[in-house]
C-alpha cells in the first residue's frame, strides 16, 4: 500500500514466526476422505461427513464411515454407484461490480458473484471470503479448501486494501482515532494504515489497509464516527491487485501468483 502510508503514526506489527497449522494432506499425497468428496464437486467437506456416517461411500468397493479417513491419488473413491474423481485446483480473480451479492446462491433470486464467473472453469469454486452488495472490488474463487482456511484465519493476517469514499472530509484527528483503534460493538477494530488518497486535496477519498476479516467493518469504523460511505472498492487482497482487471471481469491466476498466495498462508 505504498501510495497509503503518508499519514504518520502507523507502526508496524513486530514479526512474528507463527506455527503453521496441521496440512490436510501429507507429503505422500493422501488427503482426507471428507475433502476428496468436496473436491469432486459433489458437497461441502461437513456434507461428506455426514454421508461418510451414513455409510454411503466406498473406498476400493468396501464401506467406510470413520471420519478422517485418507486416500490416495489412485484409490477408488465411490459415492453410491458414481465414481469420485478430484477435481483440478482452480484460482479465479474477480473485479465485483455494485449490485451484486456474494453467495453460491440466493433463495430470493438476487444477483449473486457466481453468474459473473460462470465460464471461469467447469469446475466449483466458491468465494474466499465475501463483499456486501454495494461494495466492489477484488474476490477470489477457488476450490482449494486448505488455501482458503488459510486464507481466512486471522492468525495469517492477509492484507485488505481499500479505497473509501465518505460523505465529507475526513479530518485529521478521526484519522489518527482510525489508527488508535475504534471500539466497535464486536471489539476494538485497529486498521494497518490509513491515509488520504494521492495529494490529500480531497479529503473525501481514504485509502485503508486492514486484515480484519470482520463483517463490513470499513462501513462500521466510517459510521461510528458518523460518516456516510458512499463508495467502497476492494483495491488489493492478499497482494493480488486489480490491475488489467475491468470491473465485472475475471482471471484466473498465474502459477506464480498462487504459489506467491500459498507462501503467504
Amino acid at each position: 500500500m505504498e501510495k497509503y502510508r503518508k499519514q504518520s503514526g502507523r507502526k508496524e506489527l513486530p514479526g512474528r514466526k507463527k506455527a503453521a497449522p496441521p496440512s490436510e494432506s501429507t507429503d505422500d499425497g493422501l488427503i482426507r476422505l471428507n475433502r476428496y468428496i468436496a473436491n469432486a464437486g459433489v458437497c461441502s467437506r461437513r456434507e461428506a461427513d455426514k454421508l461418510i456416517s451414513a455409510g454411503a461411500v466406498m473406498v476400493n468397493g468396501k464401506v467406510v464411515t470413520e471420519l478422517g479417513t485418507k486416500v490416495s491419488p489412485h484409490d477408488k473413491v465411490q459415492y453410491g454407484e458414481q465414481s469420485l474423481k478430484r477435481e483440478k485446483l482452480r484460482y479465479v480473480l474477480l473485479n465485483k461490480p455494485k449490485g451484486f451479492i456474494t453467495t453460491t446462491d440466493d433463495p430470493q433470486e438476487r444477483k449473486t458473484v457466481m453468474t459473473l464467473i460462470a465460464k471461469a472453469c467447469k469446475e466449483r469454486v466458491y468465494p474466499v471470503g465475501r463483499l456486501d452488495r454495494n461494495t466492489t472490488g477484488l474476490i477470489l474463487f477457488t476450490n482449494d479448501g486448505e488455501l482458503t482456511k488459510k486464507l481466512l484465519h486471522p492468525r495469517h493476517g492477509i492484507k485488505k486494501v481499500y479505497h473509501v469514499v465518505l460523505d465529507k472530509a475526513v479530518t485529521k484527528k478521526d484519522m489518527n482515532q482510525i489508527l488508535e483503534g475504534i471500539q466497535l460493538e464486536d471489539g476494538i477494530i485497529k486498521v494497518d494504515a490509513v491515509e488520504y488518497i494521492g495529494d490529500g486535496k480531497d479529503k473525501k477519498q481514504i485509502g485503508v489497509e486492514l486484515h480484519s476479516g470482520k463483517n463490513r467493518v470499513i462501513r462500521r469504523i466510517f459510521e461510528k464516527l458518523n460518516y456516510n460511505v458512499i463508495r467502497l472498492d476492494r483495491v488489493s487482497f492478499a497482494g493480488l491487485t486489480k490491475k488489467s482487471l475491468p470491473r465485472g471481469e475475471w482471471r484466473l491466476l498465474e502459477e506464480k501468483e498462487i504459489s506467491f498466495l500459498k507462501m503467504l498462508s
